[in-house]
């Protein structure tokens, strides 16, 4: 069922006096978000199919992340038009990078199928932190949107942590994954993720600890 509030926040505008440099950062934004929706789909769609004959009792979850995605990367794409965006130029690389991604975990056995989970939207769920913090007060439309995406990424997230237990971040693979991830979303925003985390964590005046506190998805 649509949700009106949700669909006023995609079809916004960002704030009237916010500069342009920061609607550039703010198109590139929706821009990163929608071509990792869009990678993640391939993700779980490639686990799925796989899961179908090795790992049955993983496919009713797989395909509800699978939906999930799909959703996110329809109100990112509908978010576009207004913030002068449009889909990322390298939207094939995060295909085929899903599609890769997604064969060789789901291969590789079940856990290693929650590994990616978890790394993944771990990454994503950073990332997203990140932009709410830098959207409060230039695109409150965008803002919502993303508070409402990231509610159902924190609950995949805890889906594969609970799935993996204690210990799970230590490993290589979900290193790799996770700077992987985060190497694409560099990538695609032209480094405006970079500046926007640093800018965050940069100290805001005398006594300051220089980070924000952590989110509870954090801890």
């Amino acid at each position: 069922m649509a949700d009106p509030s949700l669909d006023a926040a995609v079809a916004a505008s960002p704030a009237a006096d916010v500069a342009g440099r920061d609607r550039l950062t703010i198109a590139r934004i929706l821009r990163v978000n929608h071509a990792g929706e869009y990678g993640a789909i391939r993700i779980y769609g490639t686990q799925i199919a796989v899961a179908r004959w090795l790992w049955r009792d993983l496919v009713p979850r797989l395909e509800k992340m699978r939906a999930d995605e799909i959703r996110h990367c329809r109100l990112f794409r509908g978010a576009m038009p207004t913030r002068g965006s449009r889909p990322c130029r390298v939207m094939q690389l995060w295909s085929l990078g899903g599609l890769v991604l997604g064969f060789a975990t789901a291969l590789a056995g079940r856990r290693t199928i929650w590994i990616c989970t978890a790394a993944v939207e771990a990454a994503v769920h950073r990332h997203l932190g990140d932009q709410l913090d830098f959207l409060a007060g230039k695109d409150d439309g965008v803002g919502a949107v993303i508070r409402d995406i990231n509610l159902e990424e924190i609950d995949h997230l805890r889906t594969a942590e609970a799935e993996l237990g204690p210990g799970h971040a230590q490993g290589r693979l979900y290193t790799a994954i996770a700077a992987i991830t985060d190497g694409l979303i560099w990538l695609s925003t032209w480094g405006d993720s970079a500046r926007m985390s640093r800018a965050i964590s940069a100290p805001s005046g005398p006594g300051s600890a220089g980070r924000r506190p952590p989110r509870p998805a954090d801890r």
